[in-house]
């Protein structure tokens, strides 16, 4: 079947697409049923199973002929150290860190905080609570003690995993004053904590609270797997918001099975076997969804990535991974390509690699600008496949189902919605509007297995967030557009669309054009106010690396190309050079917090935030044009 046939066989029935699909999982009760709408419009899926999440992804494998078959390999370029872990391996591990934290009394439903660096045995730290039931809550290691410590209260953790410290290009992280600080500020105490001594940086453990990763696990009998039911939560992943309290999201175990095991194959073509990479971090959703669970679930071979796409040693360091470990279908954010051409504009460097083993680049995380997806194509000779997806969904909501049926890729699209989405277009009445006009994006409820069924201890809070604005929808955030052909665009988050004198502009359509500026590295766009027309678009660019014409020269034409290109009623006319942006350590661009600095509102500091000092740039940047005010 191709793409229109699998959606539409989803579509005349949910409840039997998604049985098909639970056929994939190894239960130890199947379901009976799909949905469970008895609490509407809070659904859940496969409540009545029950089921093991490191059985699925470890356990299996090794009784079904992959026990010798590399499950991991873990690559740091920042301490030079390489590996590979079988799945037999990770078996052994898994099951005696499980039975350590069991033996110190964690059980079905505890949560643990887990605060460590890119090294496998973050991943063994994840499969070893899925094991024995516990609810695991991966925290991006090197995160500030006061928002550790806010995560700390709010799932209220019993035990928590971490490492002596990270390794930064030119640093390391120190994590254990950050862990020590976080755990003195809050409320919650855990009762006891497992640290993995580091030999770029060993810390001192406190008796009789600190355990030592390898000491704790000494004579222990290793933990069988405990089912667990359908709905219980595999995991809690709190969204990195820039105002308020961060978000949990529950991640339901069953549902999470069923849908990363159908995207490995329907999205990213991998087949038992094949290496598969994310270049991400186990803080963020694609860490879980995409290093971690999904690709061993399906028997893959995943690549645990200890570096940045530059600098560690230089911009060819992801054609030099997927050359050695033979990477078939690689995922990693826009924002990595943009770094990389930055630094090597024309690709020089890929030439002396061998890629020819990749099949696809998958871009997602933000927006993927035309002129990036065109120059990855261009030196990479694969395609290259933007696929839009939240944190609160944990997999893809439109996509090219590679796997399926290899759609045409439309740039600035991420194709299609993927079976279980009904994406549409809604106007602020919550009234589906015509293709090709400018909208919120909503999708219809029920949303399919994996995603979120709420938030932690958050149940009001969820229908705030997600279901009220658009009653009998989830609201996405993001503003987009379908066109003739069902093909989706995001132009931006909804808070991202601007007025300027009544008229609703795409903060995103602007940021496609300069990004199509030969000398532009990377860019972002923001609304400011003004007093006549009611917000402005604002400008920042990036330069690459050779670049000879002026900065004024570049402002210049960057104001020419979006009146060309949008017109004049963009009123775009204020644009700034600048060395970098501020950004997460995801690589998404924090506009929200340069508008608030545009405006002179007070803002704070993003607890993701990759370098706090960016900002004093920005500001130094704006005070000039007349905005920063203090």
């Amino acid at each position: 079947m191709g793409y229109s046939e699998v959606y539409k066989s989803w579509q005349d029935d949910p409840e039997a697409f998604w049985m098909d699909q639970a056929s994939t999982i190894d239960w130890v009760k199947p379901p009976s049923r799909a949905l469970n709408a008895d609490n509407a419009p809070l659904y859940e899926w496969f409540t009545d199973a029950q089921v093991n999440a490191c059985y699925n992804a470890v356990d299996r494998h090794v009784e079904n002929g992959r026990a010798d078959q590399t499950a991991i390999i873990y690559d740091s370029p920042i301490t030079g150290k390489k590996g590979t872990t079988s799945f037999a391996e990770l078996q052994v591990q898994t099951a005696s860190l499980a039975g350590a934290l069991r033996d110190q009394g964690i059980v079905s439903g505890d949560r643990v905080i887990i605060y460590m660096p890119m090294v496998p045995e973050a991943l063994v730290a994840m499969l070893a609570c899925a094991r024995i039931g516990a609810v695991h809550s991966v925290v991006f290691g090197g995160f500030a003690a006061n928002e550790l410590a806010v995560r700390i209260d709010d799932a209220t953790p019993k035990a928590i995993i971490a490492a002596s410290c990270g390794v930064e290009p030119g640093r390391v992280v120190a994590y254990k004053p950050l862990l020590d600080g976080a755990i003195d500020l809050a409320k919650h105490k855990p009762n006891f904590t497992v640290v993995l001594q580091r030999e770029e940086g060993p810390c001192d453990l406190i008796a009789g609270r600190d355990h030592d990763w390898h000491d704790v696990q000494v004579g222990v009998t290793p933990a069988d797997c405990v089912p667990v039911s359908g709905d219980h939560p595999a995991y809690i992943l709190y969204t990195s918001g820039t105002t308020g309290a961060p978000k949990g999201v529950v991640r339901p175990t069953a549902g999470h099975l069923v849908a990363l095991q159908w995207t490995m194959k329907s999205i990213y073509n991998v087949d038992p076997g094949d290496v598969f990479w994310a270049a991400s971090d186990v803080g963020w959703v694609v860490g879980h969804s995409y290093i971690c669970y999904g690709p061993l679930i399906t028997g893959n071979t995943t690549v645990v990535f200890e570096g940045k796409p530059v600098g560690t040693p230089d911009a060819g360091t992801f054609w030099r991974v997927i050359e050695e470990h033979n990477v078939r279908s690689f995922f990693t954010a826009p924002t990595a390509f943009r770094a990389i051409k930055r630094e090597d504009p024309k690709g020089e460097l890929i030439k002396n690699y061998d890629i020819s083993c990749l099949r696809a680049l998958y871009l997602a995380g933000e927006r993927a600008d035309p002129d990036t997806i065109e120059w990855a194509q261009k030196i990479m000779g694969v395609p290259v496949y933007d696929h839009w997806w939240q944190t609160e969904t944990g997999y893809t909501i439109a996509g090219n189902p590679a796997g399926i049926e290899a759609l045409p890729v439309k740039i600035g699209s991420p194709t299609v919605a993927m079976p279980g989405y009904d994406v549409q277009i809604l106007d602020d009445g919550g009234h589906q509007i015509p293709a090709g006009e400018l909208g919120a994006i909503a999708i219809k409820l029920p949303l399919p297995p994996g995603t979120l069924p709420t938030l932690w201890n958050a149940e009001d809070r969820f229908k705030k967030s997600y279901l009220n604005t658009f009653p009998g929808y989830y609201e996405t955030g993001d503003a987009g557009m379908i066109d003739e052909d069902g093909y989706l665009y995001i132009m931006a988050r909804t808070d991202d669309v601007i007025n300027v004198a009544g008229h609703r502009l795409s903060t995103g359509a602007m940021e496609e054009v300069l990004a199509g500026h030969p000398d532009v590295a990377e860019c972002a766009v923001i609304g400011v106010g003004d007093a006549l027309k009611g917000q402005l678009p604002l400008g920042f660019v990036c330069t690459n690396n050779g670049t000879e014409k002026s900065d004024a020269d570049i402002q210049a034409d960057c104001i020419k190309l979006v009146r060309e290109k949008i017109g004049p009623v963009a009123a775009f006319k204020l644009v700034t050079v600048v060395d970098r942006l501020p950004k997460t350590r995801s690589g998404k661009i924090l506009r929200g917090t340069m508008v608030d600095i545009a405006d002179s509102k007070p803002y704070k500091m993003p607890a993701t935030i990759d370098d706090p000092v960016i900002l004093d740039e920005i500001k130094a940047a704006l005070v000039p044009m007349g905005y920063a005010k203090d």
